[in-house]
């Protein structure tokens, strides 16, 4: 235990990586020479007993050549005399094989000097004396065999005597050698769990415990235990995350001690932006509906007074051309000061200058150079700020807030009041710009109706005040016959007229009904053939297009009324189609089969026909194409196409 505590220590200022990886080889490299130390044991033990087996034999092949030598002199000559040659080189072989080795196998005397000694003195035996007696009783005949063979008795006594001895002393080298392949599998087995209990305790050390303390600390930490701190016990990865803990510990704590505070202030922004949002959506509301201009501003200037505590206020508009400043609505003024500033000039007083600059400014009273003598200050404002409201890049006009205290405005309120400013700016613009299209509206309506009185009510009107001079001048004349033919001339004169006014009063009083064109159609269609007695047929076709404007369905009807009407004064038709093709684009065509009239006049054909022209003009309007197919006696048809790309919605 205290060298494992001392490779601690020893590698605690290592990375975790290289101490892992370190201890892992060194343990693999322990392991290897354990394992090959056994092996090569084993190894050894496998050629030693290879070589005890094969020493072995060599007196297995002594005791059968003697064997053969001896049949060999008793006289049995026909397998002995063949045989001994063979058993000599056979000893000749093992004595070789058992001095060389083979690895192989494995075979090989143990490297032990008495092993050594004693295979030296078999071999001087063998060589020495045994195989030449052998070779010399094989050869001799009579009385030397039996000589040879009495020596060769002797020698082989003590050559087997080598033979056990050189046996004995590897058996004995094998002994020790099966004890030490014992032994370091013991060691083996003790190294293996000697090797894991300190990997167990290295891997604690490194990684396990450094992991619970780091694992101890955020619990803590996730309790709100923030001044909990780990030791840095070393420069490893683990040191490293310590560190870092450390330091996220501190600011964590320094975190939470301010925590409140800045929830606080951060709450406190989020009301305030919270409160701006709900007065600029409750200014863009306010402003989207319609209103007229006091009203508007009115409203306006109680939302903000309201928002920002102001004492008082006005809206005031600029009249440029004439270099004016008019008060629209106001609030927290005195009638005096009121009436005296319903209208200022450019230059005069706060307000007056502030329109010449076309800034917006906040003036503290007392902070100007006599500033108690103006109004505003007698009147007890401290502060008058006041801000431009533009559309467009053009100046409109401006309003003020009033404070009996001194206030001043942060960069947020003032970007928050040229908001709505601007909110204000194109709502007043979208006013002017609503009444100038009624007003265009109202101007091309009046030019139509005075082009239809005139050529219609006009005409008849001339007329008649032509007949009414005839019969004056007949009667001054005493002709009463000749004033008695004007006066049905009259008559029908006036009666046309009169159904050219009621005609005229009823297109003008002419509704959609449901936003429906084709029921308007249809309702024109019928009341026309039951005022004129003319049969009038009106088919619908097509699935029906893109939605269109009320302008244009408006239109569409009155160009369908005056091309009726024109039938009812100069067709003289007695059968009149009216149909419809919506698709994508959209279809209106009028025919009738009366008398017809040469289209190829031009100009004479307008001053002619009466509503030609008034039906062309509010096909321009709603950017239609209007065509008028014609020629005497052959009826007239009236079409009007609309494409789809000027089909728009209301």
């Amino acid at each position: 235990m205290m060298r494992l505590r001392g490779c601690r220590s020893l590698i605690a200022g290592q990375r975790l990586s290289t101490k892992i990886v370190g201890v892992l080889i060194g343990f693999l490299l322990l392991a290897l020479v354990a394992i090959g130390s056994t092996l090569w044991l084993s190894w050894q033990l496998e050629g030693a007993a290879a070589a005890i087996n094969e020493t072995g034999s060599l007196r297995r092949h002594s005791y059968r050549l003697t064997l053969l030598l001896a049949r060999e002199q008793a006289g049995v000559q026909s397998e002995s005399s063949a045989k001994v040659p063979e058993q000599i080189a056979a000893i000749d072989r093992i004595l070789l094989l058992v001095e060389r080795g083979d690895p192989q196998r494995p075979l090989g005397l143990p490297p032990s000097r008495a092993i050594r000694d004693a295979f030296r003195h078999v071999l001087a035996q063998w060589n020495g004396h045994m195989r030449p007696l052998m070779l010399q009783a094989h050869a001799a005949r009579g009385a030397g065999r039996q000589d040879a063979q009495q020596q060769l008795d002797g020698h082989v006594e003590r050559f087997v005597a080598e033979i056990d001895r050189l046996v004995a002393l590897i058996e004995q080298d094998n002994a020790l050698r099966t004890f030490w392949l014992r032994a370091s599998q013991l060691a083996l087995v003790a190294m293996a769990i000697g090797g894991t209990v300190a990997l167990v305790y290295l891997m604690f050390g490194l990684i396990v415990d450094p992991v619970m303390r780091l694992r101890g600390g955020m619990r803590s930490m996730a309790e709100s235990d923030f001044g909990v701190r780990l030791a840095v016990e070393s420069r490893d990865e683990f040191g490293q995350l310590a560190a870092g803990f450390n330091e996220m510990a501190d600011r964590l704590e320094q975190l939470y001690g301010s925590l409140e505070d800045k929830v606080r202030e951060k709450t406190a922004t989020l009301e305030d932006k919270n409160r701006e949002l709900e007065l600029l959506y409750d200014c863009a509301s306010y402003l989207q509906q319609r209103h007229t201009l006091e009203t508007m501003c009115e409203g306006f200037l109680a939302r903000i007074s309201s928002y920002f505590a102001a004492d008082g206020g006005t809206v005031r508009i600029v009249d440029a051309d004439n270099a004016n400043v008019h008060l629209v609505v106001h609030a927290g003024l005195s009638a005096e000061m009121v009436e005296s500033e319903r209208c200022m000039k450019f230059g005069s007083c706060l307000c007056g200058e502030a329109a010449v600059k076309k800034i917006s400014v906040v003036h503290r009273l007392g902070d100007l150079p006599g500033g108690e003598q103006l109004q505003c200050a007698r009147e007890g404002i401290a502060t008058v700020s006041i801000f431009q409201i533009c559309a467009q890049d053009q100046q409109l006009g401006m309003f003020s807030l009033h404070f009996r205290q001194a206030r001043g405005f942060s960069a947020r309120e003032r970007a928050l009041l040229d908001t709505v400013a601007a909110l204000l700016g194109v709502a007043i613009e979208n006013m002017r710009l609503a009444e100038r299209e009624r007003e265009m509206a109202i101007s091309e309506e009046r030019n139509l109706v005075a082009r239809g009185l005139h050529d219609s009510i006009a005409q008849g009107l001339n007329f008649l005040n032509l007949q009414v001079q005839m019969l004056d001048d007949s009667l001054a004349a005493g002709k009463t016959a000749d004033a008695a033919a004007i006066v049905p001339a009259l008559r029908a004169g006036v009666k046309e007229s009169y159904e050219d006014v009621r005609e005229l009063l009823l297109n003008f009083r002419s509704r959609l009904e449901e936003d429906s064109l084709q029921a308007g159609l249809r309702k024109t269609v019928k009341k026309f053939s039951d005022q004129t007695g003319i049969p009038a047929e009106f088919r619908a076709l097509g699935p029906g297009g893109p939605p269109m404007s009320r302008e244009q369905q408006l239109q569409l009807l009155f160009i369908a009324q005056e091309a009726l009407s024109n039938i009812r004064k100069h067709a003289q038709a007695d059968a009149v189609q009216v149909r419809i093709e919506d698709g994508e684009d959209f279809l209106l065509s009028i025919r009738d089969n009366g008398i017809g009239f040469d289209a190829s006049a031009g100009s004479a054909m307008d001053d002619t026909h009466v509503g030609l022209h008034i039906m062309r003009e509010r096909a321009q309007r709603i950017h239609a194409d209007l065509d008028v197919q014609s020629c005497p006696g052959a009826g007239t048809t009236v079409s009007l196409h609309l494409p789809q790309g000027q089909r728009r919605a209301a």
